[in-house]
C-alpha cells in the first residue's frame, strides 16, 4: 500500500523558483567512469526454471525504463544465460531500492545515504516460492510521490518520443487580447501538458489566460496569465530534458528510508517551502528562504531537539571575512550600530534582539553542515516567487507558529510562556520533550494529486549532475556485469 503523503507536497502548497527557468542539460556519460565494486553474493545464486527465466528477462527489460534507470531501452535480456540474468536482476534491485549511485558519486552536500541493501536473500526466497513478480513490485520506494513520478516519466517519454513540443518564438509579451500565429503556437504548446487548453484558435481569450496561469503554477512562477520571459523559458525546456529531470528526482526518493517518521518537518530546498506532517497529513506549511547558488542548502536528515528563543548569531568566519569586516571598514561603527561584538579579536557575534539575523527563534538539529532553521527580521523576501537568498540556512516565514507547534503539550512552554520569553529578551533553550525529524530535500519534479506533473528550476544544477551520474553508473555497471 502506497503512502499518500509525499515530500513533494511541500513544493505543491507554496510554489516558487529562482528568477529564470533553467534547461536541464545532461552531458554524455564519461567513458572512463570507475565501475562500482563487485558485490560478492552472500549465498549461492538461486537456480531459475525456464518459465522463471523468461519471466525475469521480461520484467528486467520493462522495468529498467519504467524505473528511470536508463534513457534508452536496454538490450533484450537473454533468458538462457541464467547466472548473468540473476546478477542483472540483483543489480537492478539494488538500483531501484537503494539508488544507482555508489558512495563515491555523492557530493558532500548530498547528505542523504540509502541504507545498505542486499537483494539476494529476498530474491532467492521469491524464486523458491515462485513470486518473482511480487518481489519486483515491492522494490521501489513505497511512496505515492515516487509513483507519481514513475507515471509522469512514462508520459513525458511518450511526449518526447512523439517529437516533444515546438519551441515558442521570442517576441512581445503575450496577454489577453493578443492574436496571431504566436498565440496559436502557445495554445498548441500548452495543450500537450494540459488537456483543458484548446489547441486551436489564434486569439488570447479568458480561457487561455487561465491555461497560462495553470502552467505558471506548475512551474512555480507568478500566475499572472501573461507570457513573458520566465514563462517562455519554462515552456521551451525540451520534453527530453523533463524526462531526465524526473529521473533525477526518482533517484532521490530512493535515498529516503522505507518508512518516514510519522511526525516530521520537510523542506523543499528548490521550492523554498517548509511543511510539517502529522502522520500522513500536512498540518502546517510556510514559505522559506533557502540557500542561493554558491551557498547551497544541503540535503540531509536529522532531528530537531530544541528551540532557541532570542538566539545570538555566531557569525561564520566566511561571512565575517567576505561581508561584515569590509562593511565595518567602509563605514566605521557598522558593528556597533548592528549589534555585533568582536570576540578574541577575530570572531563576530551579533547579540539577540530585533536586529539579529536569526530573529527570535532558532531550531537546532545536529548536522555536519552547521545549518538550521531560523527566524529573520528581513520579511520582504517571503513575498517573492524567487526565494533562494540565504547563506545555506533556512529562514522561516512563520517561526513563532512552528515553535508553538513543536512545544505543544509541554506545560513549561505554553504559547503565553513562549511569548513572555521572547519579550524578556534573554536567550533560552527550550528542549523538545518529543524531538521531531527534519528532512531537507531537493525536489524539482513532482506530481500533484490528479497526476499532473509540476516542475521547478534546477538552481544548483543538481538535476543535471545527478542524471549524468545515473547514466554513467548504469553504463559502467553494464560493462562490469558482462
Amino acid at each position: 500500500m502506497r503512502t499518500t503523503a509525499t515530500v513533494a507536497m511541500a513544493a505543491m502548497l507554496l510554489p516558487a523558483i529562482p528568477a529564470t527557468a533553467q534547461v536541464v542539460q545532461v552531458p554524455v556519460p564519461p567513458s572512463a567512469a570507475v565501475a562500482p565494486p563487485v558485490v560478492m553474493p552472500t549465498m549461492p545464486l538461486p537456480q531459475l526454471s525456464d518459465a522463471q527465466a523468461s519471466q525475469l528477462a521480461a520484467l528486467l527489460a520493462r522495468d529498467t525504463l519504467a524505473q528511470g534507470l536508463a534513457v534508452a531501452a536496454p538490450q533484450p535480456m537473454d533468458a538462457a544465460a541464467r547466472d548473468r540474468l540473476v546478477r542483472d536482476a540483483l543489480d537492478h534491485a539494488r538500483a531501484v531500492h537503494a539508488g544507482r549511485l555508489a558512495e563515491a558519486d555523492f557530493q558532500r552536500d548530498w547528505g542523504l545515504r540509502p541504507p545498505v541493501f542486499d537483494p539476494l536473500p529476498g530474491f532467492a526466497d521469491a524464486v523458491k516460492r515462485d513470486r518473482i513478480a511480487a518481489w519486483f513490485a515491492a522494490l521501489p520506494p513505497p511512496y505515492s510521490g515516487y509513483d507519481g513520478l514513475k507515471a509522469g516519466l512514462e508520459r513525458y517519454r511518450s511526449i518526447a518520443a512523439a517529437g516533444g513540443w515546438s519551441t515558442l518564438a521570442a517576441g512581445p509579451d503575450l496577454a489577453m487580447g493578443a492574436t496571431g500565429a504566436r498565440v496559436l503556437a502557445l495554445r498548441q504548446r500548452l495543450a500537450v501538458e494540459d488537456a483543458d487548453v484548446a489547441a486551436s484558435g489564434s486569439s488570447f481569450d479568458a480561457a487561455l489566460v487561465e491555461g497560462v496561469r495553470r502552467a505558471q503554477r506548475r512551474y512555480g512562477l507568478n500566475p499572472t496569465g501573461t507570457v513573458a520571459g520566465q514563462t517562455l523559458a519554462a515552456l521551451n525546456i525540451p520534453a527530453a530534458a523533463r524526462v531526465r529531470q524526473i529521473m533525477a528526482n526518482m533517484e532521490r526518493w530512493r535515498w529516503l528510508p522505507q518508512q518516514l517518521p510519522r511526525d516530521r518537518i520537510q523542506v523543499n530546498i528548490a521550492a523554498a517551502v517548509l511543511t510539517v506532517f502529522d502522520g500522513d497529513a500536512p498540518v502546517m506549511s510556510m514559505r522559506a528562504v533557502t540557500g542561493r547558488p554558491g551557498d547551497e542548502t544541503p540535503m540531509l536528515s536529522s532531528t530537531i531537539h530544541s528551540v532557541v528563543i532570542n538566539p545570538p548569531w555566531n557569525v561564520p568566519t566566511s561571512i565575517a571575512t567576505k561581508e561584515l569586516w569590509p562593511k565595518e571598514k567602509a563605514s566605521p561603527g557598522y558593528f556597533k550600530r548592528n549589534g555585533f561584538r568582536v570576540i578574541d579579536g577575530t570572531r563576530l557575534q551579533q547579540r539577540a534582539g530585533d536586529q539579529s539575523a536569526l530573529g527570535r527563534y532558532k531550531f537546532d538539529f545536529d548536522n555536519a553542515f552547521s545549518v538550521y532553521l531560523h527566524d529573520t527580521p528581513s520579511r520582504a523576501k517571503f513575498a517573492s516567487f524567487s526565494r533562494l537568498a540565504s547563506h545555506g540556512c533556512v529562514r522561516l516565514e512563520k517561526p513563532a507558529d512552528l515553535a508553538e507547534l513543536l512545544l505543544k503539550g509541554d506545560p513549561a512552554w505554553t504559547p503565553e510562556a513562549i511569548a513572555a520569553a521572547v519579550d524578556k529578551g534573554d536567550t533560552v533553550r527550550a528542549r523538545l520533550t518529543k524531538p521531531v525529524s527534519v528532512y531537507l530535500l531537493y525536489w524539482t519534479a513532482f506530481a500533484s494529486g490528479n497526476g499532473q506533473m509540476n516542475f521547478r528550476a534546477d538552481p544548483y544544477g543538481w538535476d543535471s549532475t545527478l542524471a549524468s551520474k545515473i547514466e554513467a553508473r548504469s553504463a559502467t555497471q553494464l560493462i562490469a556485469a558482462r
